[in-house]
């Protein structure tokens, strides 16, 4: 079926000479592509340039019921990025989340409300100046798509068991937070891109929520792997007070 829709790169990887295997998040769903003969090819329909990690497309394409890999006829770029692609930091965040995306999202049915939500805070992170607490406010909130955002119905107690997703009053078994790792996931919950600077926290708190986010993740979504490009950003964000 032919079909044109906005597209978000995850990953892209050379397959053969001159191959590429594309997976996108697109308005549909999670696809993959092979695009044939790209790195030969001087076609302005398919350039190599706009296959970059989360970059913003519109593409045309045909896409089979048959688990196959699709065929991309035509892409542009549908949003360019005016710091994203410059910008050290925010390109260690832009590849780390593409990762994370990568691992968590599944080829399934479409989910409008989730590419919107990632669209849109790709766009807040490419326009704004403060952002040192993005990938934090981002991971927690697409738990909303993904089926296990945190109950906060009793947030007042003093655990929050990992595995259930739910804090409660009795110490859990295993994988929980308490102290000051709980006081750190409270004050991130209902926390937006724009009151980030209530975030008063320095590299090592910041480490401390991913660290906990990224278990939160592998506790709750089968395969998950923590980002290769984990070490980079932590690394980048060291410099960060």
């Amino acid at each position: 079926m032919l079909i044109k829709t906005k597209a978000i790169v995850l990953t892209s990887i050379k397959y053969g000479e001159a191959d590429l295997i594309v997976k996108c998040l697109t308005e549909q769903g999670v696809k993959s592509y092979l695009l044939r003969s790209i790195y030969r090819s001087k076609s302005k329909k398919l350039k190599i340039g706009y296959f970059q990690a989360l970059s913003q497309l519109e593409i045309t394409a045909y896409h089979n019921k048959q688990g196959n890999l699709n065929k991309m006829s035509e892409a542009s770029v549908y949003y360019l990025y005016q710091t994203l692609a410059t910008d050290i930091y925010k390109q260690s965040i832009a590849l780390f989340l593409a990762e994370v995306l990568a691992y968590a999202l599944k080829e399934e049915e479409e989910n409008q409300l989730q590419f919107q939500y990632i669209e849109a805070s790709l766009k807040w992170l490419d326009l704004h100046d403060s952002f040192a607490n993005f990938h934090l406010i981002f991971l927690l909130e697409l738990t909303k798509y993904l089926g296990f955002y945190p109950d906060t119905s009793s947030m007042s107690a003093n655990f929050f068991d990992l595995e259930e997703g739910n804090f409660t009053i009795s110490q859990p078994f295993r994988s929980f937070l308490s102290g000051k790792k709980l006081i750190l996931f409270k004050s991130l919950i209902g926390i937006k891109f724009d009151d980030m600077v209530e975030l008063k926290w320095n590299s090592e708190s910041r480490q401390s929520v991913l660290d906990i986010l990224l278990e939160y993740y592998e506790l709750h979504l089968p395969g998950f792997k923590k980002p290769r490009s984990l070490k980079v950003l932590k690394e980048v964000f060291n410099e960060i007070s």
